[in-house]
């Protein structure tokens, strides 16, 4: 993978809003759902999803730009024991050289250093100078691999927070909870539930996707609903039914309400980062039959507002 603030278009002194807000347009930009025909799309979706894992997390981030960890979150080697322009850091000082023939000092064929890095730097007794506590420098050993998914969550779920469940690679189901503020990028680290490694199993991190409603949309913390009425709920107000995201309550459409009237419901919309929730905004829309001879009969013996103009506040 690429350089992770390059990958997400950020400055490397880029503070944790602006990696965040870079990580929320890329994702919603690069979305499969948005570019099925696009495999790339796919790819550049995963590799920025991977760079603001890094770059969100504060010890990985300082780790990385410290040089102890790769792109990818693994332990870098110390200087001469790389592939590369370190080089053997045995070779020419007769010590172990990999294939040496029988004249050479402790000759080992095959290449395989492990044992003797070992026996150089364990953490066992020994009175030798590579004897005792591990060397500084030696490369840690590293935690298993993070494993990510991505979580389909639904609108009325998300705003009201309702528990997933979720079924983890290795089997195990847990009951995720839903952090307020959520929305689609949002994600959570389970520790220690990735795959196992020398230092111990690295993370679970799942990205959240809150899916899109049929009739609610979001606006900040707030749910918009455009709601039909009847031409005389509207005339002569009424009690009707009305959908949320905690299920539907009765509301009151004044008397002498018009399209476009907006009524506000508290405490019906998304939970907020910082405590309460937002609101639900109810916009009213008079829904007319069509062909209702009766109701044309009506409007046409009707002549008490035929002179005002409803438009003269658009200067028409």
């Amino acid at each position: 993978m690429a350089d992770p603030y390059s990958t997400l278009g950020v400055a490397r002194n880029a503070d944790e809003k602006a990696i965040k807000s870079a990580y929320r347009k890329l994702a919603k930009e690069l979305h499969p759902d948005r570019n099925q025909d696009n495999p790339q799309a796919a790819d550049r979706f995963s590799a920025v999803t991977q760079a603001y894992d890094l770059l969100s997390d504060k010890d990985k981030r300082a780790q990385y730009d410290r040089g102890e960890i790769d792109e990818n979150g693994q332990p870098k080697a110390p200087f001469g024991f790389g592939g590369g322009g370190g080089g053997n850091p045995f070779a020419g000082r007769g010590g172990f050289r990999p294939g040496a023939g029988p004249g050479g000092a402790g000759g080992f064929e095959g290449g395989d250093f492990s044992s003797i890095f070992d026996d150089l730097f364990n953490n066992g007794g020994g009175s030798g100078p590579f004897g005792g506590a591990r060397r500084a420098g030696a490369r840690p050993q590293p935690k298993g691999a993070d494993v990510t998914y991505r979580l389909s969550v639904s609108f009325e779920d998300a705003a009201a927070l309702r528990p997933q469940r979720v079924t983890l690679a290795n089997g195990k189901t847990i009951e995720l909870k839903l952090p307020a503020g959520v929305e689609t990028g949002t994600q959570r680290r389970l520790p220690s539930q990735g795959e196992p490694g020398p230092a111990g199993p690295g993370d679970a991190i799942i990205t959240i996707e809150v899916q899109p409603h049929r009739f609610f949309t979001r606006e900040g913390d707030d749910v918009r609903l455009d709601l039909p009425v009847r031409l005389d709920e509207a005339v002569l107000g009424a009690k009707v039914k009305v959908p949320t995201v905690d299920g539907a309550v009765m509301v009151t459409i004044p008397r002498g309400s018009t399209s476009g009237k907006t009524l506000r419901l508290g405490g019906k919309g998304f939970h907020k980062e910082g405590g309460g929730r937002g609101d639900q905004l109810v916009t009213l829309l008079v829904d007319l039959p069509s062909g209702d001879a009766e109701l044309e009969k009506l409007v046409e013996s009707w002549t008490g507002d035929r002179d005002r103009n409803p438009r003269s506040g658009l200067g028409v």
